[in-house]
């Protein structure tokens, strides 16, 4: 009997997925819970295992289509796969015999000239309002543009008055009422006035997306050298969500440099006791966690979010981290960062990596952060300005670290130095905390003792 292949569960808010790519192909062996097929969903990619030995007798949908949570995949038989695919397949049923063409008859006068029957009445989508719904004392009726919001939202035209031929009211009058002074009660007719009802109108009515702008006319010659190649699910929620925060949040930027040395030293000193007691090599990002866990309990308005009308601060430390993969950026979190050690960062941050990059980082790893940590300094970025990962209020950016002069005791120095960007809301984080929490920031780096005595 065939076992079914089947969409597994995709977590919270997700019901449906892309296929990736098949791993094998129908008529091969495989064994139990060996991956078959890659699924990409709006956050993570994840692999669907077998769900019984035997041989891959069909497959049932292709790359690039859209499956459904609960969807069959294809199907397992029992075997070993040694027989040929084609020989497993039951002989194909013989064609039934199609029918001779007939030429189409041309129909005789007494035929075409026969009446036809009357159309069926196209069914509308609301019933046509009465012209005297809309006021006697008006030449003309609504414009049927001006027809279809007031019928919509179930607004009267008292008050409103038209400017176009012979009185007739347009959309633009039922829209410009908005910012008209309101009607006093005598003169608002069903309860509410003029600017009122079309305040109520716009404020209901759902916001009109711009269509895209047309792609930009290409050179003949040009077109052929180019490759179009579909976006994947996940890079297309990471457009959509940093445009969404560009929209969102009034977000700024502001900066500051770090001198490196005093974390530098303290890793050549300790790198190789560290990674042989701990298993984890001693990076820069368990010193950059720390610090900025101790900067978000000073200013608590970085590590907290607008929701609606209200301020969510969050008494916990959630710290996601930047990860870049072939198909796309991750931002796993560290749940309770500040509970954490630093040999516990390293590790987290280290194995982080290297799920994101084979794909098994699962949803529950990448959803709840309060604030973020992007280090563009592995890629040789010397200056950014981070997007917020919406809803959180502040995103900090590393950069490379490089040899710079400095001023140090009157004497101009060589330092190991490194440029930080702290991005931030300012919708809820004012300048003062922004500036605050980057100085403290640079303060547990350049001095680490201070986060050993919680300075």
């Amino acid at each position: 009997m065939a076992t079914e292949i089947r969409v597994p569960a995709l977590g919270e808010s997700v019901t449906e997925a892309t296929v990736g790519k098949w791993f094998k192909q129908a008529g091969d062996a495989i064994a139990a819970d060996e991956p078959l097929v890659e699924l990409e969903t709006d956050k993570v990619t994840l692999e669907v295992p077998a769900p019984a030995a035997g041989v891959l007798s069909e497959i049932l949908v292709k790359a690039g289509d859209t499956v459904a949570v609960g969807a069959l995949l294809g199907a397992i038989t029992p075997g070993d796969g040694k027989a040929a695919a084609p020989a497993a397949k039951a002989p194909e049923p013989m064609p039934e015999p199609k029918p001779a063409p007939v030429a189409p008859l041309t129909p005789s006068p007494a035929v075409a000239e026969a009446p036809k029957p009357a159309a069926e009445p196209i069914a509308l989508e609301r019933e046509p309002v009465p012209r005297e719904e809309f006021g006697a004392h008006d030449d003309m009726p609504p414009s049927p543009a001006a027809r279809k919001l007031l019928a919509e939202r179930g607004i009267g035209v008292a008050g409103l008055h038209g400017s176009g031929r012979r009185g007739q009211l347009l959309k633009q009058d039922v829209l410009g009422a908005a910012s008209a002074p309101v009607a006093d009660a005598g003169a608002q007719g069903s309860g509410l006035g003029a600017a009122g009802a079309a305040s109520a109108l716009l404020a209901r009515a759902p916001e009109q997306k711009a269509p895209p702008a047309p792609r930009s006319p290409i050179a003949p010659e040009d077109v052929v050298r180019e490759e179009r190649v579909r976006m994947t699910r996940l890079r297309q929620t990471i457009a959509k969500r940093l445009k969404e925060a560009q929209d969102t949040a009034a977000m700024l930027t502001t900066f500051n440099d770090v001198d490196m040395s005093a974390v530098m030293a303290l890793r050549r000193e300790y790198r190789d006791a560290f990674l042989k007691k701990h298993g984890a090599k001693l990076g820069l990002m368990g010193f950059f966690v720390k610090a900025c866990v101790q900067a978000l309990k000073d200013t608590p308005a970085v590590n907290a979010e607008i929701d609606g009308t209200d301020i969510v601060y969050k008494n916990y430390y959630h710290i996601g981290v930047a990860v870049g993969t072939d198909r796309g950026l991750v931002v796993p979190v560290l749940r309770d960062a500040d509970r954490m050690s630093v040999a516990e960062i390293e590790a987290a941050i280290a194995d982080f990596g290297t799920r994101a990059r084979q794909g098994k980082l699962g949803l529950n790893e990448m959803q709840g952060g309060t604030f973020t940590i992007s280090n563009g300094g592995i890629y040789g970025s010397l200056l950014s300005t981070p997007i917020l990962n919406a809803p959180q209020s502040g995103i900090l950016g590393m950069h490379r670290i490089e040899e710079r002069a400095v001023v140090r005791d009157g004497q101009i120095v060589a330092r190991p130095m490194m440029y930080l960007a702290l991005s931030y809301d300012h919708r809820l984080v004012d300048g003062k905390e922004a500036v605050t929490f980057l100085v403290h920031v640079k303060e547990a780096i350049e001095d680490p003792k201070r986060l050993v005595l919680d300075l």
